[in-house]
């Protein structure tokens, strides 16, 4: 997997202790591309820290924003999912006003298995890398396109929302399915199951199964629309 200037090609390319960004609703995917604007001082702490390091921040929701239930907060605070996705800062810029507009470029999930004390304010986890995130080859070639992009049209119908067919055409069914699950406008519970899918195909379908799901609710009600 390529992200920037770096290339990951075994789990041995990552650290095995990394920062963590607890971020509800937040999705980033092997391959995708997420904005974010960084205000609290101990994120600024966080990508000052990575800045001067290997660039990886492990993007993750807290297990509260799911609605998981009896998940006792521990030292560091809210309880984790277990699952989230490691990103690198490819792109930075100070705003002038104290804040960091950065952009990280996914690289692949892990798999938390312990947690380290704090540093500067921000957390840090023991991962394991899931290394077929890390392999590129034939990347979605199993992936059933026609069918992602009918119901796509079914929700842009729905939305009375327009896309750049022209630009989805060109491109490759990893990069559509990433950006279509990242850009979906669904919970933090969905956002993990599209994460938790265990291929680019599964993935998909998830993708399918969840908007056909909201259509539904949203045709069995007038006047409603997906949020």
């Amino acid at each position: 997997m390529k992200a920037g200037n770096a290339s990951y090609s075994t789990p041995a390319d990552i650290p095995a202790i990394v920062p963590v960004f607890p971020l509800s609703g937040a999705l980033l995917l092997p391959g995708g591309q997420m904005p974010l604007n960084i205000f609290e001082p101990r994120y600024l702490a966080m990508i000052d820290d990575a800045l001067g390091g290997d660039r990886l921040i492990g993007m993750v929701q807290p297990k509260s924003a799911l609605g998981v239930e009896g998940v006792a907060d521990g030292p560091s605070g809210p309880a984790l999912c277990e699952l989230g996705c490691l990103g690198r800062i490819t792109a930075f810029q100070e705003s002038g006003d104290g804040r960091y507009l950065i952009n990280l470029s996914g690289v692949a999930r892990y798999r938390i298995v312990g947690e380290e004390m704090t540093l500067r304010g921000y957390r840090r986890a023991r991962v394991e890398i899931l290394p077929d995130d890390l392999q590129e080859d034939d990347i979605g070639k199993a992936v059933d396109r026609g069918s992602l992009l009918e119901t796509f049209r079914k929700y842009l119908k729905a939305n009375n929302m327009e896309a750049d067919w022209d630009s989805i055409k060109r491109a490759s069914n990893g990069s559509l399915v990433t950006a279509l699950c990242m850009m979906s406008p669904y919970g933090p519970a969905e956002k993990q199951a599209l994460l938790e899918a265990c291929d680019l195909r599964t993935r998909a379908e998830t993708l399918i199964a969840i908007t056909e799901i909201a259509l539904a609710r949203g045709s069995d009600e007038p006047g409603s629309r997906i949020q």
